[in-house]
Order: C-alpha cells, then structure tokens, then sequence
C-alpha cells in the first residue's frame, strides 16, 4: 500500500516551494536542502490552498511559487533526482582516502623506525671507535717515548 502524501511547503522570502511527499525527508530530498528546513522552522505542512492542490497533482514535483519576485507566478519542477550513488561514491572515495593516509602513516613509522636503529648502531660505532681510539692514542704515547728517549 502506498504511503499517504502529505503536503509541505518552505519559503526563501522570495518563493514559496510546495511538495506532495510521503514524508518530511522525501520533501527535503525533493526541494535539494541540505538542512532540516522543518528543525528551523522554516518548513511546515500544508493543509489547504492552491499550492496544496497543485502539489498532490503532481506529487513530488516541487512547486513553485513566487512572493516578492514574479508575484504570483507558479511553476512546477521536476523533483530533484536522489543523491544515493554520489554518496555511496563519496563514501568510497574518502574510504581509499583513509587507506591511502594509514598506507603512508605505517610507512613513515617503519622509516622513523630505521632511522631509530640506526641512530643506534652510529652511537655504537661511535663508542667503540672513541674506546678503539684512546687505546690506539696510548700505544702511540707509549712509542713516541720509546723513541725519543
């Protein structure tokens, strides 16, 4: 069983637009809103006028009404198409993003990793050399000695 139309209607101050929809959200789909016109107030349903009965003339189609500019001018839209698969490709696309910024996260930590051990490894070299060189310096102290005297 389909569901029941009801009718809503929002305006910009300069046009009232008028839906016939099953729900408040297929009316926020069908005007294009990216906000909850109805949370601000701004939205309400229609009980009675001629946008109510244009718009369950042609449910889901977008009336258009003009208040402050073009006066009284109606017009009928096209509902907005829905917006499932540029979502549903926006969705996929920040996930390879995610991907992408872990892929280069674990590859920068196994270089600071590297260059951990091998900071390491030049203290250590550096430490043995020093000790390889003070003992090398004594045998040298010890033969300049022997052979200036």
């Amino acid at each position: 069983m389909a569901a029941k139309l009801k009718v809503f209607t929002w305006s910009d101050g300069f046009h009232a637009f008028t839906v016939a929809a099953s729900s408040r959200p297929k009316a926020l789909e069908a005007w294009g809103a990216s906000q909850d016109l109805f949370k601000t107030g701004l939205a309400h349903e229609v009980t009675e006028g001629a946008d109510r009965d244009a718009a369950l003339a042609s449910p889901g189609a977008v009336i258009s009404r003009g208040l402050s500019v073009d006066v009284g001018k109606a017009e009928t839209r096209k509902p907005r198409p829905s917006n499932a698969k540029a979502k549903a490709k926006l969705k996929a696309l920040e996930a390879e993003l995610d991907t992408l910024d872990a892929e280069q996260a674990m590859a920068v930590q196994s270089i600071n990793d590297r260059m951990a051990a091998l900071e390491v490894e030049r203290t250590r070299l550096a430490a043995d050399h020093d000790k390889a060189r003070k003992a090398m310096l004594a045998k040298v102290k010890m033969a300049r000695s022997s052979v200036s005297s």
